[in-house]
């Protein structure tokens, strides 16, 4: 049997961080494009971006849980998770 309650707060609950996911990338994209805008090499920011993720990360969860994470990530890449325009070659 299904707790409406309990359903409704976790829809609420991941709207809100749905919302918030949002607002993140929003304002990563404005300080990437402010960055962009100021000479520096979107690859250079890239992996800029991909260090601080990743401390971050490491900060919040382990060095372990982290480097778990970053084992998916190869079959994500594959299978087209981060990219943005797919073409077909």
């Amino acid at each position: 049997m299904t707790n409406v309650t309990g359903d409704a707060v976790r829809s609420a609950e991941d709207r809100a961080i749905a919302e918030k996911k949002r607002l993140a990338l929003a304002y990563l994209t404005e300080a990437w494009d402010e960055a962009v805008a100021e000479g520096v090499d979107s690859d250079i920011l890239a992996h800029a971006a991909l260090f601080a993720a990743l401390a971050d990360l490491i900060g919040t969860y382990g060095e372990q849980a982290v480097a778990k994470l970053a084992e998916g990530l190869p079959r994500r890449i594959q299978a087209f998770e981060f990219s943005l325009s797919r073409s077909v070659q």
